[in-house]
């Protein structure tokens, strides 16, 4: 049987898509020989890349989307600056959150502090604002590199790693497929952007519409870079439908992209045959 790697995309909470696909590939006995992931799919392959399954992902997911007053108390904790910044005058301290806080209170216990124990080759895609390029990140501390994947402008404050500045890697990489060349027979990219929705009249609130003005430029830069050079098998679980930051919906976005196991199961394993 051929070997596969995995690259997993950003996409807010669409990511959660994700999950299911990886229930897929256990319920198929199959795991990659790397894994890449981009944002909320960094996270999601990070914990993957630990020895996690796609269940266990699931339920840890599941527990926060449940509790709401948990996750509230831990998106507190997350925050980048304190109340009496608002005082002072500096709001966006005050407002916005601290990726690396935020991965420390969300990211399962299971998932090891250095890349260098994790179970499957892993690559953090980020992106070094000043220098306005990529940056994928393969060794070090984990945490730190999760936390400039996700470091969405406005929403977290930026990660300082090696005396570079670092944003979400969507913003330059949003489906990393691209750094598993070489890495295996075959490479399969999970692209949970969506289609367009035009016909939405809905008028998304500012964190929404500055989050989904990120989305539409990443799925532009997906489309380039299929249109250049596509990986062996793309696979886009339908989750248009959610908004980018309708975490507390986890279990229908699992739910809906579960409907894709049977045709992933099927498609993959002819790639692998």
């Amino acid at each position: 049987m051929k070997t596969f790697a995995l690259a997993l995309g950003g996409g807010g909470a669409r990511g959660l898509a994700h999950i299911a696909v990886i229930e897929a590939l256990d319920e198929m006995g199959v795991r990659p020989t790397a894994i890449a992931g981009t944002s909320i799919g960094a996270m999601v392959g990070a914990s993957y890349a630990a020895g996690m399954s796609g269940k266990e992902i699931r339920h840890h997911v599941i527990a926060f989307a449940h509790d709401w007053s948990q996750t509230r108390r831990r998106l507190l904790i997350s925050r980048a600056g304190k109340f009496a910044d608002l005082l002072s005058g500096r709001v966006s301290q005050a407002t916005q959150m601290d990726p690396e806080k935020f991965c420390e209170q969300f990211m399962p216990a299971q998932v090891p502090n250095d890349f260098a124990a994790l179970k499957i080759p892993f690559i953090a895609m980020a992106t070094d604002l000043h220098r306005r390029s990529e940056l994928p990140i393969t060794s070090g501390p984990l945490r730190p590199a999760l936390a400039a994947s996700i470091a969405i402008p406005g929403l977290f404050r930026p990660m300082i790693i090696g005396g570079r500045v670092l944003i979400d890697g969507g913003a330059t990489n949003p489906l990393p497929f691209d750094k598993l060349a070489g890495r295996a027979d075959r490479i399969v990219g999970v692209d949970v952007y969506g289609v367009p929705e035009g016909d939405r009249v809905d008028v998304p609130n500012p964190w929404e519409a500055l989050y989904t003005t990120v989305m539409v430029m990443g799925s532009a830069i997906v489309a380039a870079k299929l249109n250049h050079a596509a990986p062996d098998l793309v696979i886009r679980p339908n989750v248009s439908i959610f908004r980018t930051l309708g975490f507390l919906q986890a279990s229908a976005i699992i739910r809906s992209a579960e409907a894709m196991k049977t045709e992933i199961k099927g498609r993959l394993g002819a790639l692998l045959e």
